[in-house]
C-alpha cells in the first residue's frame, strides 16, 4: 500500500511523525555543527575564508550525495531500520572530530559527521507512507520542520565551546545523537507499506528500477526549486554567524543566537507552507516564495556605500547601509518564505512519485543539499575575490531570479499547449515541459489558475458563478490599486515636508520632485497596458503591487538624513512611479471580467476607489509622521523648523505591510481568463484606430486634472496661500474625485458617455476661471471651493470617459472586419477596449507631470499660477469642442445612439 493509494492516515500515523521529526531535529542539529565549531577551529588553525567555507560546507556535502542512496535503501529495507543506522553511524563519527588535530584530519571527520544530513530522505519516505495525498503537505512539513535543529546549535553551541572548548561540542551533540537513535527504534514502528511487503512475501524493487525514474525532467526542475529554498537556507545557517562578527562585530554568542533568528522561522513555518500547499497548490506558495525571495535578496544585496556629490556649494557626502535590527528583520523575511518553498517542492514528491519517494526525494534533497555546500565555498570565494560581505546575497538574488523565470517560462509553455488542445483547466499543479509523474498516476487540476470558459454576456453563466468570480478580483484589485496611487502621489506631502526638517532645496526642485513621479507613472503606463494579456492579470498584478516595496522602502531610509543628496531624491520620485504604471494593467485587466451592461460601472468602482488612495494618503501621512509608528525599526524622529519632533521615514514605512497584504490577496484571490490572452501584436491594432487618439485627448482633460491636481495643489496652496495649512485640507479634493468616479459609473451607462463628458468640460472651465478670480481676490475659501468643483466633475468624467471605450471599439472592430464571425469580432473588441483603456490611462497620467509643472514654470516665470490657469481653460475648450464633433454633435458617432438611451432609461450602452 502506498500513500497514494490510501485515504485515510494508517494507524500509528501521528507518533510515527513526531518521533521522526525530534530525530531529525537532533541529526539536523548534528549536521550543521561545524557552523559554531569551525569558528573556534578557523582561530586555532588561522583557516582563510575559502579553507573555512570547505570545513563548514563538507558536512553538506557528504549529506547531500548520500541523500539518493538512503531514500532508495529506505524504500528497499524500511525507513525506521535505515534512519536508526544512519544516527549510529553519524553520532560515532561526530565524537572522533573531536580528536582531530589538523585540517586534513577535520575535514575526513567532517565527511562522517555529513551522514546525518541525509536522514532527510529516509525520514521523508518513512513519513509520507503514513499518510494520504492530500495530508502529505502538511505532514512532511511537519517533519521538515525539524531543520530548527540548526537553530538548536547556534543557540546552544557558542556557550559550551566559549566554557569548554569545541571538542566538548563534538562530544556532546555525538552522545545525543546516540541515545536518539536507541530512543526511535524503541518509539516507531515498521511503515505499512514494508509491513504488507513483508506480510505478502513481496521483494522489494531493484535499485536500477527505483533509479530510472529520475531520468524524467520534472524531478530536476523541482531539484532546481530546492537547491535554492534549501540549499540557500543551509549556506545562510552555516554563513550568517561569519558574517554578522565580520559585518556588525559581534562576539561569536551574539552571532549564533541572532543566526538562530533566521533559523526558526525558516524550520518551523515549514509546517505553515505545507498546509498551504494542501489548501491553495504548491505553485502559488513557490510563486510567493520566489518573489519575496528576489526582493529580499535584492535589499540585503546593496553593500554600505558612501556618495560623494560634487554641488554648487563643494562636495556633499551620503552614506547608505543597512543597520542590523533592517538586516536581522528582511532576513526573517526571507527565512519565512524560504520555509514556505521548502514545503511546496516537497508536497508534490509522494503525489507524483508515490513508488519513489525514496529516489525522488533523495535526488532533489541531495541537489538542495549541495546548494548548502556550494553556496558556503561560493560565499567565501566571493568575499575573498570581491572584499565585499553583500556578495553573497548578490549571488543568491542571481540564483532566485533565474528559477523564478525558468518556472514562469515553463507554466505558460504548458498553459499554451493546454490551450491548444483544448484542456486548459486540466493542467496540473508545477506542471513541466514533459514528464508528469511516473505511470499511472493522475494529478488533479488545481483550483487556482487561470480560468479557460470565461463568458460575461451570457446571462446563465454570469448569474450561475460568474458574477462573483468577477467582484472577488474586482475588490482585489481595488485594494491593490489604491495603494498603487497612495505610494504614486506620495511625494506630494512628502515634498511640502522637506524644507522643514532640513533639506535645502530650491522651489523649482521640489516642483520637480512632486512631478516627476508623474513623469514616470505616466510612461510606465505605456507598457503597463499591454502586459495584462501577455503575462495575466493575476501574475502581473502581484509583482507590480510588490513593486511598490522598493520605492516605500527607499523614501522611508531616504528622509533621515539630510546630507541625502538631491539626485536621490530624483530616483525615488522615478521609482515611485510604479505605483502610476499600474492603474492601465489594472483597468485593462478588469475590463476582461465583465459584461457590457457592468463594465462602466465596475471600471468606475476600480479605478474611482483607487484614486481613492491619493486622499488616504494625504489624510494618513501626515498623522504617522508625528510619532513613532514602528519604534527601534523605524529609526530616530527630526527635529522640524518649529521644534517639533517628526518621523518622516513613516511616510514610506507605513505602506510596507499593506502592501505584502495586497501583493498576497492578488496571488491567491485573482484569476487570469485565458482567452483574454493576446501578444503585443494582437494589440497594436489600436494604434490605427483615430479614436483610440482622441480618448487619450479626452481623457487628459478628466484623469489628467485628477492626478495633475492632487500631485501639485498641495505645494500649490503652500506657496499662494503661506498663512493657511494647506496640507490639513489636501487629501479633500482627490476625496472628492475618487468618491464621484465610483459613485457616477451608472449615469454613463443610463444616458451616454459622451453627453456627460461634454458636460464634465464645460463645468471645468467654469471651475478653472473661479480659481483664477478667487486667486486675484486672494480669498482661500473661494480659490478652495473650485478646486473641489473641479476635483467633482473630473471624477465624474473619468467614468464617463472609459464608458466610451467599449461602445467605441465595438463599432470600430464591426466597421473594418465586416467579414469576420460574431464571437471573433467580439472577442477582437474585448481585447482592444482594454488595450486603449490601459493606453489613454498612460497618456492622461502625464496630467501629473505637466500640471505641478506648469505650476512651477508660471510662478518662476511670472510670479503667479494665472498663466498655467489660463492654459488649462484653453486645453479644457479644445476638449468640449472635440467631443461635440466625434462624439454628441450632429455627426457624432454616439448622436442617435445616447439620445435613445436616454428616452428608455436603459442601463447599459449597446453597440
Amino acid at each position: 500500500m502506498n500513500a497514494n493509494k490510501s485515504d485515510r492516515v494508517t494507524e500509528g500515523a501521528g507518533q510515527a511523525l513526531w518521533t521522526s521529526t525530534i530525530a531529525f531535529t537532533v541529526c539536523f542539529a548534528v549536521w550543521t555543527i561545524f557552523s559554531i565549531i569551525g569558528l573556534g577551529v578557523k582561530d586555532q588553525l588561522g583557516l582563510s575564508e575559502t579553507e573555512f567555507g570547505l570545513l563548514v560546507g563538507t558536512p553538506i556535502l557528504t549529506g547531500s550525495v548520500t541523500r539518493v542512496l538512503l531514500g532508495v535503501w529506505a524504500d528497499q529495507f524500511g525507513g525506521r531500520r535505515v534512519f536508526a543506522a544512519v544516527m549510529i553511524v553519524a553520532s560515532v563519527a561526530t565524537f572522533l572530530t573531536s580528536f582531530a588535530d589538523t585540517y586534513i584530519e577535520l575535514l575526513v571527520a567532517a565527511l562522517g559527521v555529513g551522514i546525518a544530513g541525509g536522514s532527510f530522505s529516509v525520514g521523508v519516505t518513512y513519513v509520507s507512507k503514513f499518510y494520504p495525498g492530500e495530508k502529505q503537505g502538511t505532514a512532511l512539513g511537519i517533519f521538515g520542520a525539524g531543520n530548527v535543529g540548526a537553530a538548536v546549535t547556534k543557540f546552544l553551541a557558542p556557550f559550551v565551546m566559549v566554557a569548554a572548548g569545541w571538542q566538548s561540542v563534538a562530544q556532546l551533540w555525538a552522545a545525543a545523537l546516540l541515545v536518539t537513535s536507541l530512543l526511535y527504534l524503541v518509539l516507531t514502528k515498521e511503515d505499512p507499506e514494508q509491513t504488507a511487503r513483508k506480510r505478502e512475501g513481496r521483494k522489494a524493487e531493484s535499485i536500477g528500477s527505483q533509479l530510472s525514474v529520475l531520468k524524467n525532467l520534472q524531478v530536476w526542475r523541482f531539484a532546481l526549486y530546492y537547491f535554492f529554498v534549501f540549499g540557500a537556507f543551509v549556506a545562510l545557517a552555516l554563513w550568517l554567524p561569519h558574517y554578522l562578527m565580520g559585518v556588525y562585530h559581534l562576539d561569536v554568542k551574539s552571532a549564533g543566537m541572532l543566526a538562530a533568528f533566521y533559523s526558526v522561522p525558516a524550520s518551523l513555518f515549514r509546517i505553515y507552507g505545507g498546509k498551504l500547499s494542501d489548501r491553495y497548490g504548491a505553485r502559488s506558495v513557490m510563486y510567493v516564495t520566489f518573489g519575496v525571495s528576489v526582493l529580499t535578496t535584492f535589499m540585503l544585496s546593496y553593500p554600505p556605500t558612501t556618495y560623494i556629490v560634487e554641488g554648487i556649494r563643494g562636495p556633499i557626502t551620503f552614506h547608505t547601509e543597512m543597520g542590523l535590527v533592517p538586516f536581522l528583520v528582511t532576513i526573517f523575511v526571507l527565512g519565512f518564505f524560504m520555509s514556505l518553498g521548502k514545503a511546496a517542492v516537497f508536497k508534490h514528491i509522494p503525489s507524483y512519485y508515490p513508488n519513489h519517494v525514496g529516489a525522488v526525494g533523495g535526488l532533489v534533497g541531495m541537489v538542495g543539499g549541495l546548494g548548502g555546500f556550494i553556496l558556503p565555498l561560493a560565499f567565501g570565494a566571493l568575499l575573498d575575490v570581491t572584499g565585499v560581505w553583500t556578495s553573497s546575497f548578490v549571488l543568491l538574488f542571481v540564483l532566485v531570479s533565474i528559477a523564478l523565470v525558468w518556472m514562469q517560462a515553463a507554466i505558460r509553455y504548458m498553459e499554451r499547449a493546454a490551450e491548444k488542445k483544448g484542456a486548459a483547466a486540466q493542467v496540473p499543479e508545477l506542471p513541466e515541459m514533459r514528464g508528469l509523474g511516473e505511470a499511472g498516476i493522475k494529478i488533479p487540476p488545481r483550483r487556482a489558475g487561470p480560468i479557460a470558459d470565461w463568458r460575461p454576456e451570457e446571462p446563465g453563466f454570469w448569474e450561475s458563478g460568474g458574477r462573483a468570480v468577477a467582484r472577488r478580483n474586482l475588490w482585489v484589485s481595488t485594494y491593490c490599486l489604491l495603494l498603487s496611487f497612495a505610494v504614486w502621489m506620495v511625494w506630494s506631502v512628502v515634498v511640502a515636508r522637506l524644507p522643514a526638517i532640513g533639506f535645502d532645496f530650491t522651489t523649482d526642485q521640489l516642483f520637480w520632485l512632486a512631478a516627476l513621479p508623474g513623469l514616470s507613472g505616466a510612461t510606465l503606463r505605456i507598457f503597463y497596458a499591454f502586459l495584462v494579456p501577455i503575462f495575466g492579470g493575476r501574475l502581473w498584478t502581484t509583482l507590480s503591487t510588490a513593486s511598490l516595496l522598493i520605492p516605500a522602502f527607499g523614501i522611508g531610509y531616504a528622509v533621515q538624513e539630510p546630507s541625502t543628496p538631491y539626485l536621490m531624491f530624483v530616483v525615488l520620485a522615478l521609482l515611485c512611479g510604479f505605483g502610476g504604471g499600474n492603474f492601465a494593467s489594472s483597468m485593462a485587466n478588469i475590463s476582461f471580467f465583465f459584461p457590457k451592461a457592468e463594465k462602466g460601472n465596475a471600471l468606475a468602482i476600480n479605478a474611482g476607489l483607487g484614486n481613492l488612495g491619493v486622499s488616504v494618503m494625504q489624510f494618513l501621512v501626515p498623522v504617522v509622521i508625528t510619532m513613532g509608528l514602528f519604534g527601534a525599526l523605524g529609526g530616530q524622529a527630526q527635529t522640524a523648523a518649529d521644534g517639533t519632533q517628526v518621523w518622516m521615514q513613516n511616510a514610506g514605512f507605513v505602506w510596507v505591510p499593506l502592501i505584502i497584504i495586497g501583493t498576497l490577496a492578488a496571488w491567491f484571490g485573482m484569476n487570469d481568463i485565458l482567452s483574454a490572452r493576446a501578444s503585443f501584436a494582437d494589440q497594436s491594432s489600436i494604434f490605427g484606430r483615430v479614436h483610440t487618439w482622441i480618448m487619450c485627448w479626452l481623457y487628459t482633460g478628466t484623469f489628467g486634472t485628477f492626478i495633475g491636481m492632487s500631485a501639485g495643489f498641495p505645494l500649490l496652496a503652500k506657496l499662494v496661500f503661506p498663512e493657511r495649512n494647506a496640507l490639513a485640507y489636501a487629501f479633500v479634493g482627490p476625496l472628492i474625485g475618487a468618491l464621484s468616479r465610483a459613485g457616477s459609473g451608472w449615469i454613463a451607462d443610463r444616458v451616454g458617455g459622451a453627453r456627460v463628458t461634454f458636460w464634465v468640460f464645460v463645468v471645468q472651465i467654469a471651475a478653472v476661471a473661479g480659481m483664477l478670480w478667487f486667486l486675484d481676490a486672494h480669498s482661500f475659501a473661494g480659490f478652495f471651493a473650485m478646486v473641489l468643483l473641479l476635483f467633482f466633475v473630473s471624477g465624474i468624467g473619468n467614468a464617463s470617459t472609459f464608458q466610451m471605450v467599449p461602445s467605441i471599439m465595438r463599432a470600430e472592430v464591426d466597421r473594418a472586419e465586416r467579414g469576420a464571425a460574431e464571437g471573433d469580432r467580439r472577442l477582437q473588441a474585448e481585447r482592444e477596449s482594454a488595450a486603449v483603456i490601459g493606453f489613454t490611462s498612460a497618456i492622461a497620467a502625464f496630467g501629473a507631470f505637466y500640471i505641478p509643472k506648469a505650476y512651477g514654470s508660471s510662478i518662476e516665470l511670472t510670479g503667479t499660477a494665472d498663466a498655467a490657469l489660463w492654459g488649462f481653460i484653453i486645453f479644457y475648450l479644445s476638449c468640449a469642442g472635440l467631443t461635440w464633433i466625434a462624439y454628441t454633435g450632429p455627426r457624432g458617432l454616439f448622436r442617435n445612439l445616447e439620445r435613445a438611451l436616454a428616452s428608455q432609461s436603459t442601463t447599459a450602452v449597446t453597440a
